[in-house]
């Protein structure tokens, strides 16, 4: 009698999916892994498309984070262009459609999904992935490398001067840079009162001037509800806070408004879903059906903060995969959870969040004290310092650490600064914690009391005075 091998079928070949393949493989080196991809372009930093189009990442082949030989040495097999449409759970087996619209069924012992998110287009009238997908389309989203081939098509082919981007998040604002290093006029729409809304609105003003300073114009509290694709031109139509309907010709359009959880195939397969529609999972990235676990944007994510919520981010992405690979391993073994840690560079500005804002630790029951400090990045003796804004978050009640927000310049460790305080979240440490720690000084790089440290002795003094 022969024994068959176990097959560990993976749908996805992006940050979760290859994640957990690999770490699957490398666990157990007998299991036959297959991943199904439905483009050609597997562990690919989808991250990083804003920097092959401003051309600071010269060849998008760069942006792989392995090449398909280094994927394939390790024994997995992949599967281009083959697009999963069903999954038979009580059979085991999944139905795709291959590049040739021929039908074919992949049969697995355990699985793996890890589609990820999908643009989210819902608030604009007319408006579907169908219709943008089409080929000469001057409306676009920026999610996968089809959409960045379109996108430099256009760019390179046609006589592109004027770009609309409706959203101004992280990849709305990189690619507003990006398209202004390309000389183009970007116009940013954005539906609240300022960008970024991710950070507090004092920060993402400093983040607005930056654009502004560079040329980009940005449109604030207009909310865009209808984009109209012409012959040669596409119409914004947004509404402003007097309730006045405005129309905006231009080249072309950008739409990154969000993203929301591509679960389709798991929901008709009865799998449970949560926060935003999306895939619930337990600790172990294991859904509610049997034989299946999840991981990425197209789950809830646990945060250690807010119990369940939806964070897709590239970072959880890959833990949550790795975190699945070991258990369909047979290695047990749980995912801690997140705390929403972001950065984002804007020129030479860096802006960083970690945790929650004042207004979320409220949400959730805590009583949240913001302090704000200005400090030197190192000694400003030592020429080239340059000032950190620091807003740390804490419960007036217990000192907790709740969370940061930081911007400063390019180069200043803005973002090493907010891990650290990332790390005290995760570990449950106290503001006045934050003293304890020993951390490097030189005069080039920091002070006795590191910039992270005078924020917290800050916040400590407002504290007290309360």
């Amino acid at each position: 009698m022969v024994n068959k091998d176990e097959i560990l079928l993976v749908i996805g070949g992006s940050d979760a999916g290859i994640s957990a393949a690999l770490k699957a493989k490398e666990l157990k080196p007998n299991l036959k892994v297959q991943v199904l991809l439905a483009d050609e372009f597997p562990n690919l930093s989808i991250c990083g498309l804003p920097y092959a189009v401003s051309g600071e990442v010269e060849n998008w082949h760069s942006l792989a984070h392995r090449s398909l030989k280094e994927l394939e040495d390790t024994g997995i097999e992949f599967h281009m262009n083959t697009v999963v449409k069903k999954i038979q759970s009580r059979e085991h087996f999944v139905v795709a459609r291959l590049n040739d619209d021929t039908i074919q069924k992949y049969y697995y012992d355990k699985l793996v999904v890890a589609t990820g998110a999908v643009p989210k287009l819902d608030s604009l009238a007319g408006l579907n992935l169908k219709r943008i997908e089409q080929k000469n389309s001057r409306i676009h989203v920026l999610h996968t490398m089809d959409d960045y081939f379109a996108i430099e098509s256009e760019l390179t082919s046609n006589s592109i001067k004027n770009i609309a981007i409706v959203g101004a998040g992280y990849i709305g604002i990189e690619m507003a840079e990006a398209l202004q290093r390309r000389q183009l006029n970007v116009t940013i729409f954005q539906r609240g009162s300022e960008v970024l809304s991710t950070v507090d609105p004092d920060l993402g003003k400093i983040i607005h001037k930056k654009l502004v300073s560079n040329g980009i114009k940005v449109l604030t509290d207009l909310t865009v509800s209808e984009i109209k694709e012409n012959k040669t031109t596409v119409d914004i139509i947004g509404t402003d806070m007097r309730e006045n309907n405005n129309v905006f010709s231009f080249d072309l359009a950008l739409i990154v408004i969000g993203v929301k959880p591509n679960t389709d195939i798991l929901v008709e397969a009865g799998a449970k879903t949560g926060v935003n529609g999306a895939i619930k999972v337990d600790n172990y990235m294991q859904t509610t059906l049997p034989d299946i676990w999840a991981a990425g944007d197209l789950v809830e994510t646990k945060h250690l903060l807010l119990d369940w919520t939806y964070l897709p981010l590239g970072t959880t992405s890959h833990k949550q995969g790795r975190i699945a690979g070991f258990n369909v391993a047979g290695v047990p073994r749980s995912y801690k959870g997140s705390i929403g840690t972001q950065v984002l560079k804007v020129y030479d500005l860096v802006v960083a969040r970690t945790g929650l804002l004042e207004k979320e630790a409220m949400n959730v029951g805590f009583t949240p004290l913001t302090v704000t400090t200005d400090v030197d990045d190192h000694k400003a003796y030592f020429p080239g310092s340059n000032r950190i804004k620091i807003k740390l978050t804490g419960d007036e009640n217990t000192g907790k650490l709740l969370g940061a927000q930081l911007v400063g310049k390019y180069g200043s460790e803005v973002a090493k600064r907010n891990d650290i305080f990332a790390t005290a979240i995760y570990n449950d440490m106290t503001v006045s914690n934050i003293n304890d720690l020993d951390l490097s000084y030189s005069p080039p790089v920091g002070s006795p009391w590191d910039a992270i440290q005078l924020a917290a002795q800050n916040w400590e003094k407002n504290a007290f005075k309360k």
